[in-house]
């Protein structure tokens, strides 16, 4: 599961471009309780949402005018500069150097031979999240790729990950940890049918999924799949907030 802790390679941050960054803090403030937390005039817009005064995740505005709006993930990583150079190596494309952060820390962002978007944070002042798996957190990073057999070599060489197949009857889901069950935060797959696009989807903890997904759409979200259960995960639906970032909320399963 996702820690606090530090661990290169595990998800670290996650941030959202938008292209009205008003209308989006109204849409996720309204719909998990977050606060927000500008981050200085300095910061081009930047700003942090916070549950309980804690630090969930950021939102900033696009840079690129012509790109979508959606979640990045940041992924650990103890040099962001040898991260450039091994993301260049196993074909991906590096979108934005490796930069200082206002001294919070390093990132760069890059783009999967297939066309999924992510980045690295190299931490200094600022280890990333101060909360996950619990309710309007991060709980859990996955990626629907176009080729999962390619994605598996980048990303493992890339972030050293192991990964771990699961028989889902018609498709197979694959884990992604650092070494061991406990570590795992994340997984990767094939495209559903009629997706086209590789992408990065975070989950967020709710308690309680349908409310929270009719809330959604009563803001102007788009449901695309959902509510559904799957047995020993938990309850979940994905969404299209808005302005078209796609994100999904669950309540997993406790162990018993």
């Amino acid at each position: 599961m996702l820690s606090t802790e530090y661990t290169p390679g595990t998800p670290r941050w996650i941030d959202l471009g938008s292209p009205d960054v008003k209308a989006t803090d109204a849409f996720y403030t309204s719909l998990f309780g977050w606060e927000k937390e500008e981050a200085g005039p300095e910061a081009g817009g930047y700003g942090f949402y916070r549950s309980g005064g804690k630090r969930v995740g950021g939102v900033g505005p696009l840079m690129d005018p012509s790109a979508s709006p959606a979640w990045t993930i940041y992924f650990g990583s103890d040099d962001a500069e040898a991260t450039v150079k091994a993301v260049e190596q196993a074909g991906g494309t590096v979108r934005v150097p490796a930069m200082d952060v206002m001294g919070f820390g390093r990132m760069a962002q890059f783009t999967d031979p297939q066309g999924g978007e992510f980045a690295v944070w190299q931490p200094l002042e600022t280890k990333g999240f101060e909360i996950v798996n619990v309710p309007v957190s991060v709980s859990w990073a996955e990626l629907h790729t176009a080729d999962a057999e390619a994605a598996r070599g980048f990303y493992t060489g890339v972030l050293g990950w192991t990964l771990t197949d699961n028989d889902m009857g018609e498709f197979t889901y694959t884990v992604t940890s650092m070494g061991s069950e406990e570590s795992s935060f994340g997984g990767l797959m094939g495209h559903f049918p009629g997706e086209t696009v590789t992408f990065w989807l975070p989950y967020f903890e709710v308690a309680d999924v349908d409310a929270t997904t009719a809330k959604a759409t009563e803001l102007g979200a788009t449901v695309l799949m959902g509510p559904a259960s799957l047995e020993g995960v938990g309850r979940m639906s994905s969404l299209r907030d808005p302005h078209g970032a796609m994100f999904s909320v669950i309540k997993g399963e406790q162990p018993s």
